[in-house]
């Protein structure tokens, strides 16, 4: 187990470094620069390009960001006052964490409900119900059931705030609308493997054991199934985690995907990169968990993959 972990390690750190290589590059390929303001003289320009490195060639700037990333250094914001990447990621990330988790969480759990009752009642009305709740949730976009939220439940009832960022209560409207997608995600996919699952020789054998239907769903069904379901729980939390900026924009929630996408229309390159590798390694961090939680749910995975 432990050399399929290491193994797993350095597909992450190969993977990362590919990652930083490619951003690197096609961010400097982009037209402009951080210091695109006309008003400013060119000798003014040309000092400011010498102060950040950026009158040297591109290699030799990548060489120089490698050698501070390695010594964790994500260097300064050139838009935001010289300020440290880390610290504008720090301040940024707690809003858009707090709001993907609760998301996810509640997603997961509700859609696990759904799927599991929706295959338990395959070809009912609970099942079509399901299946059309499911449906709904992926076609409609998240921003739609924002706007639903804040006029009825915020304003209509009065019942939480439809704005701002001050504590719990806020952002509970904002986790409903994200998880909206999540639980229509998780129910789909657990409908599918649970079917198949339910269908297999070894729940046939039990069945005709005399085993109850409980256990056999409890002990077979659902433990089977969920393996292909927590493939896709990671990448679901992470792109819920980055993916809330329009929601972030609709209650004006100071999150980090707001900060990123300003961050590129200034050009601003130390911001682009810091939180396109802060990304990198939450998504490649989350997969390698997965990859791990295999190799512990199924030892025929590892063995394959390392071992």
């Amino acid at each position: 187990m432990i050399r399929y972990i290491f193994t797993r390690i350095g597909y992450m750190m190969i993977t990362l470094f590919i990652i930083i290589l490619l951003s690197f590059f096609l961010m400097k390929a982009l037209p402009g620069s951080p210091f695109n303001d006309e008003r400013l003289p060119e000798t003014q320009k040309e000092l400011l390009y010498k102060k950040y490195g950026l009158d040297k060639p591109v290699p030799v700037q990548f060489g120089i960001y490698l050698s501070n990333l390695i010594q964790g250094d994500l260097g300064v914001s050139f838009v935001f006052d010289n300020r440290p990447v880390t610290k504008i990621i720090q301040e940024r990330i707690g809003a858009s964490a707090i709001l993907g988790f609760q998301a996810v969480f509640v997603g997961t759990i509700i859609g696990l409900l759904l799927g599991i009752v929706a295959a338990l009642k395959h070809n009912t009305i609970i099942d079509y119900g399901a299946t059309v709740l499911a449906v709904l949730g992926i076609s409609i976009p998240s921003f739609v059931f924002a706007g639903f939220l804040q006029y009825w439940v915020g304003v209509k009832l009065g019942w939480l705030p439809i704005a701002f960022w001050n504590g719990f209560e806020y952002s509970i409207l904002p986790t409903i609308a994200l998880a909206v997608g999540v639980v229509a995600t998780i129910a789909r996919f657990t409908r599918i493997e649970m079917l198949e699952v339910l269908n297999q020789e070894y729940i046939l054998t039990a069945q005709s054991k005399g085993l109850s239907n409980a256990y056999i769903i409890t002990k077979h069904g659902i433990r089977n199934a969920l393996i292909p379901i927590i493939t896709i729980i990671g990448p679901l939390t992470v792109n819920t985690i980055t993916g809330s900026l329009v929601i972030e924009k609709i209650f004006s929630i100071p999150g980090l995907g707001e900060q990123f996408v300003n961050s590129i229309i200034t050009n601003d390159y130390q911001l682009i990169m810091g939180t396109t590798i802060f990304y990198a390694v939450l998504f490649v961090s989350v997969i390698l968990i997965i990859d791990i939680l295999y190799g512990f749910i199924d030892p025929r995975i590892r063995v394959a993959g390392g071992e």
